[in-house]
C-alpha cells in the first residue's frame, strides 16, 4: 500500500510538471526567436537548477516526507524536464571523479540521442 501511495504522489507531481512544461511552451518565450527553441532551453536550464537546489533543500535542509520529495523531484521535475536528471547524472559522475565516464555519457547522450531522433523520425515516416 505504501508503494501505491508513493506512485500517487509521483503521478500528481508529474501531472503538475507536464502542465508547467506546456505553459512555458505556450508562453511569450515561444515567439522570441524564430528558429531557436527558447522555451525548451528555459525548461532544461531551470529544471537543472531546480533539481540541484531541491535535492539539497528537500534532503538536508527541510524535514519533508519521502513522498513529497518524490512528488517534486521525480514527478514534477521528471515531467517538466528529463534534462535535469541528465545533468544530475553528469554531476554525480564528476563528483566521484569519473570524469571520463561523465564526458562519454554526455557525448553519447547528446550525439546518440540526436541520431535516435533522426532514426525515429525516419521510422515514423514509414507508417
Amino acid at each position: 500500500m505504501e508503494g501505491l501511495l508513493k506512485i500517487g504522489f509521483i503521478a500528481a507531481g508529474g501531472a503538475a510538471g507536464a502542465v508547467a512544461r506546456y505553459l512555458v511552451n505556450i508562453s511569450p518565450l515561444a515567439d522570441v526567436f524564430e528558429r531557436f527553441p527558447l522555451p525548451t532551453l528555459v525548461i532544461n536550464i531551470s529544471g537543472s537548477f531546480l533539481i540541484g537546489v531541491l535535492v539539497i533543500v528537500l534532503t538536508d535542509r527541510l524535514a519533508v516526507s519521502e513522498n513529497i520529495r518524490f512528488a517534486i523531484i521525480v514527478g514534477f521535475l521528471g515531467a517538466f524536464t528529463t534534462f535535469s536528471t541528465f545533468e544530475m547524472d553528469i554531476y554525480d559522475l564528476a563528483k566521484e571523479r569519473f570524469l571520463f565516464s561523465a564526458l562519454i555519457y554526455t557525448m553519447l547522450s547528446v550525439v546518440v540521442g540526436f541520431l535516435a531522433v533522426i532514426a525515429g523520425l525516419r521510422l515514423g515516416r514509414t507508417f
